[in-house]
């Protein structure tokens, strides 16, 4: 690899060589070794020594940039709570607030953040936000959560995604 790097465009090293006190801004730079882009005939650019134009195309921009068994995991955990925002790539899932049926006077709110792209037990965090409604003003205060609740949220999307991650044959 490193002989490869010796040869090239013997015109090109000509011009070089001819040029006035070897100004390159009039050499095309567009063109270099085996007619290739100056980006794409670099040691470490595209097509380097860390692979094609064509590879780094397949990695970026596309799919879940999180673990997808606890994206989907979380996405059917918190299935019953509208959401308002989803981002995959930042790995966070924000819902909207929620009341339950069986208690009108409180609500609750909650964000699922995706911290890794392997399925680890470490690898979700859950914030659940809750409110109460004042009975004299009528307004909302939020109030103190129990910690056992993020994390049973936390356990129930990690035992989602195992059975999706075994479902699929992983």
């Amino acid at each position: 690899m490193a002989l490869s790097g010796c040869g090239g465009d013997p015109d090109a090293v000509k011009e070089r060589r001819s040029g006035p006190s070897g100004d390159r801004n009039k050499r095309d730079m567009t063109t270099g070794i085996g007619g290739r882009t100056q980006e794409e005939g670099s040691l470490l650019g595209p097509g380097g020594l860390f692979g094609s134009k064509a590879d780094r195309k397949e990695n970026t921009g596309t799919g879940v940039a999180v673990n997808a068994f606890l994206w989907r995991a979380s996405l059917d955990t918190i299935n019953f709570i509208p959401l308002v925002s989803a981002d995959p790539f930042g790995g966070v899932i924000i819902t909207d607030w929620y009341t339950p049926a069986e208690q009108p006077a409180e609500r609750m709110k909650v964000q699922v953040t995706i911290l890794d792209r392997e399925l680890r037990a470490d690898g979700v965090r859950v914030s659940v936000f809750k409110q109460t409604q004042n009975g004299k003003a009528g307004g909302w205060v939020d109030a103190q959560v129990d910690q056992r609740t993020n994390t049973e949220i936390e356990n129930a999307i990690l035992t989602r995604a195992r059975q999706l991650r075994i479902a699929q044959g992983g």
